[in-house]
């Protein structure tokens, strides 16, 4: 059985998207604990927090691994640095994401090296692949178009797949995009 892993990248940047009424930090945080919570649900995947904000493994389950990284780390190097057969790596400001589309993510490496959940606006919700990485890949959550620039970096067809998209809260406005009537972001609803 293949060991999967669901890491939730968060980055002291993120807290920039918070509305002018709410503390960066409380509004980073609650996103944080969201995402996290959402896949620490799934079944049969191994939950990571894979940070850049000190005293975040307060919001994860005792025993989850929490990896410290740089602000700037690169994505092919926090692959490097998680267990397992095949990872996900999902962007912390998603906190709504439904934890089908990360399924449907690891479904598609069964016939491509990567899969892209790519996000409205530009970049990606979530990047899952094969581990090790591939030489040829350089995943970007941030890149504009992530699908074109791996399509583009991988040695032949069908290396690259590509998921249902969905969005990320990177600006103030994008706080809007939250739906009321879907379960989860418990812990942003609250302070929102």
């Amino acid at each position: 059985m293949l060991t999967r892993i669901a890491a939730v990248l968060v980055r002291q940047s993120m807290a920039k998207a918070a509305p002018a009424h709410l503390d960066p930090q409380t509004f980073l945080e609650a996103m944080a604990e969201d995402t996290y919570e959402l896949v620490a649900g799934l079944e049969l995947v191994t939950p990571v927090l894979v940070t850049s904000v000190p005293g975040l493994e307060e919001i994860v389950w005792p025993g989850t691994d929490v990896i410290l990284v740089d602000e700037g780390e690169p994505l092919r190097d926090i692959f490097g640095r998680l267990p397992g057969d095949q990872a996900v790596v999902v962007s912390g400001d998603a906190p709504d994401l439904p934890p089908l589309l990360i399924g449907k993510l690891f479904r598609e490496l069964g016939r491509a090296r990567l899969t892209v959940c790519p996000s409205e606006y530009g970049g990606a919700v979530a990047i899952a692949a094969d581990l090790p990485l591939d030489g040829w890949a350089r995943p970007d959550l941030d890149d504009e178009d992530p699908v074109a620039a791996l399509r583009a970096q991988a040695p032949g067809p069908r290396m690259v797949a590509v998921g249902p998209g969905w969005h990320r809260l990177r600006t103030p406005d994008d706080v809007a995009r939250l739906d009321p009537g879907l379960e989860g972001w418990d812990n942003l609803r609250a302070a929102l």
